[in-house]
């Protein structure tokens, strides 16, 4: 491969074990001899033999396990190397916040990222944000944040880092609509009556994308493309009603921007989240990839849909939760972490996602202007009265 870059990164990644944070090391390991990317720090969830994998393979200068026990664990296994193991939110805090890092790769998942990517921010990190939740539940703040501390934001997600490779065809005075492109997940064209009886199984087979198992059930619901209309509002600086969602199965076209003139451009590849976190670990180069290259003479076709907001309620309700503002959106996104979760566990079916998300926002008065701790605060609410009924 062709092409070289030779200023040294160093990243620390929240949420190593994750999908995204697993494939982020992929990453680092495609660039080698091609861009020189050094782990600074390494943050995991209860895997501990993969963490540990992880550390051994990246000797990065500090690991933070999911709780106390598994960091425990995770010292014994370690006691042969150097890497200092800390764990919970402060340890969280530490590994966003190392001396030498200087891009932090938010990679949790949830609302449990916010914190720890705050502190980054105020620690002058750069961000390459896969948690698309801080910008969900605290966009004002997150945003005033880069803002002040003059810090780079890259947007990981495929659809935000498309749309931010899309607007650098024009200036931003020019943008008329953004396109928000989504896969439409396993039950496309299905109707309330057939949702009933799909089974945690049926919502966990996504038709393009290998992911984690909540934001496979966003998909599933499409709350995961409501949450990202509310993330691009912040990311891009647009009004709710300037972001139109496009069901495209083949998820090819990874979202568009249409300009003042009518002119719309896309940014296409084949389904990999590869493309989106090497693109924030080289920006503004783009460097060789091993991904596969499109073929357009071996695509059958390319489909666009209205997306079925009565049926798949929760894009509609986060969009509500958006034009509400205030803390909102943080009910919003707490009722759904708690309400897929209950889902995982066998303790609701499919669509009492969307009713206990709908039930709670009712619930709980949003409270203009918040303050992070107030935020914070209404998430455990939420959890704790949610979790009391599931």
């Amino acid at each position: 491969m062709k092409g070289t870059d030779n200023q040294i990164l160093n990243v620390s990644i929240l949420g190593s074990t994750g999908s995204i944070g697993t494939q982020a090391l992929e990453v680092i390991d495609d660039l080698k001899g091609i861009k020189d990317i050094r782990v600074t720090a390494l943050t995991g969830n209860s895997n501990v033999k993969l963490l540990e994998e992880q550390v051994r393979k990246y000797k990065p200068q500090t690991a933070a396990a999911a709780d106390e026990k598994s960091a425990a664990e995770l010292r014994l296994r370690l006691a042969d190397t150097d890497t200092k193991v800390v764990s919970g939110e402060d340890g969280l805090i530490e590994a966003a916040s190392a001396d030498k890092t200087d891009m932090v790769l938010s990679a949790i998942v949830g609302f449990a990222g916010l914190v720890p990517t705050m502190h980054s921010i105020k620690c002058g990190k750069d961000i390459a944000l896969a948690n698309k939740e801080t910008l969900v539940t605290a966009g004002s703040l997150f945003m005033n944040a880069v803002a002040e501390n003059n810090v780079r934001l890259l947007p990981v997600d495929s659809e935000h880092c498309a749309i931010f490779q899309s607007m650098l065809g024009g200036k931003r005075a020019e943008v008329s609509k953004i396109l928000l492109t989504a896969s439409g997940g396993p039950f496309f064209g299905r109707s309330r009556g057939e949702l009933k009886s799909v089974t945690k199984a049926d919502a966990l087979k996504h038709p393009n994308w290998t992911m984690g198992a909540k934001i496979t059930i966003d998909s599933a619901t499409l709350m995961n493309k409501g949450l990202e209309v509310l993330e691009a509002r912040w990311l891009f600086d647009v009004d709710i009603e300037d972001i139109e969602v496009i069901v495209h199965r083949e998820s090819i076209i990874h979202s568009m921007v249409e300009f003042c003139d009518r002119s719309i451009i896309a940014q296409m590849s084949l389904p990999s989240m590869k493309h989106p976190i090497q693109y924030a670990f080289t920006y503004p180069n783009r460097l060789p990839s091993p991904d596969k290259p499109v073929s357009f003479s071996d695509l059958a076709e390319m489909t666009f849909y209205k997306p079925d907001e009565e049926t798949f309620r929760c894009l509609a309700l986060a969009k509500k939760a958006g034009k509400t503002g205030g803390t909102m959106p943080a009910i919003m996104n707490a009722a759904n972490e708690a309400a897929v979760a209950a889902f995982l566990s066998d303790k609701i079916g499919f669509l009492d996602i969307a009713d206990i998300v709908e039930n709670t926002m009712n619930t709980f008065e949003a409270k203009q202007n918040p303050t992070i701790e107030e935020i914070i605060e209404t998430d455990r609410e939420v959890r704790t009265q949610i979790c009391q009924h599931c």
